[in-house]
């Protein structure tokens, strides 16, 4: 499913509250929306942008009938935290919260208001839900990959660096899955089984990015990037140090390259 369709589909689940007090209430409903990236990234904007259209297709236009509050968090913990607290505190109708991290924020500050969330990867486990196909409480959403792919994307990297001996799994253990395990046992099996050395890269900051891709370049290793709304909105330094140090690299967020 393209993202753009499935931005489409989650208007659709977002206005399960709306509609089912539509006829209790009169007036304007209110959407909170916490972006766990950065708004001057144009693929996201996109997203909030169809994330429009589809409610509009559904009859609630933007500033006639319903209000949206959008906040982006650019990947920082902090923002997150604090846009958290600012929307619960608008008290509307319903949240859109996308990434996994953005969606425990939120979590904290609400135990009532409706959640629907997009691109967590472990919603029982990150604990928003009690189970798939019944998820209770106020939350609910979509997954949008399995733990496996961390070892699929060192298959794929593989293919395209044959002669790769040693592998980094770089994430930000705030923001990412299960502080970064959620993939890590796939990445470990397959690396096992392709006879590549498994080590992993924890980043906090460009810092942090640039110091971690600098010495896989010198030791000519691969690269393989959780998907990780921190690393996402790092994707322009990830992919610049990547290819000045001459170091394959493949991702949820980013193209592969070697």
């Amino acid at each position: 499913m393209r993202r753009r369709d499935f931005i489409t589909l989650v208007g659709g689940a977002a206005v399960w509250p709306l509609a089912a007090r539509a006829q209790q209430a009169e007036g304007r409903r209110r959407i909170g929306v916490l972006m766990g990236w950065s708004e001057s990234d144009p693929e996201f904007r996109s997203w909030i942008a169809t994330f429009a259209q589809g409610l509009v297709r559904l009859g609630w236009v933007d500033g006639r009938n319903v209000q949206m509050d959008v906040r982006w968090a650019r990947g920082d913990v902090r923002r997150m935290q604090t846009f958290a607290k600012e929307l619960v505190e608008l008290r509307p109708d319903v949240i859109l919260s996308s990434t996994t991290p953005v969606t425990a924020a939120l979590q904290r500050e609400t135990r009532t208001l409706p959640i629907v969330f997009l691109i967590v990867v472990d919603p029982v486990g990150s604990g928003f839900v009690a189970g798939l196909p019944r998820p209770g409480g106020n939350i609910t959403g979509f997954i949008n990959v399995e733990p496996e792919m961390g070892g699929k994307w060192l298959e794929m990297l593989k293919e395209i660096a044959p002669r790769m001996s040693r592998v980094a799994m770089m994430f930000n253990p705030d923001t990412a899955p299960g502080g970064g395990a959620f993939f890590l046992p796939p990445f470990e099996a397959a690396a096992r089984s392709l006879a590549v050395e498994p080590i992993t890269v924890r980043v906090r900051s460009d810092a942090e990015i640039e110091a971690g891709i600098t010495s896989l370049g010198r030791e000519q290793a691969g690269l393989v990037l959780q998907s990780d709304s921190f690393v996402a909105v790092h994707q322009g330094t990830v992919i610049s140090l990547a290819a000045r140090n001459n170091v394959p690299a493949i991702g949820a967020d980013i193209p592969s390259f070697a």
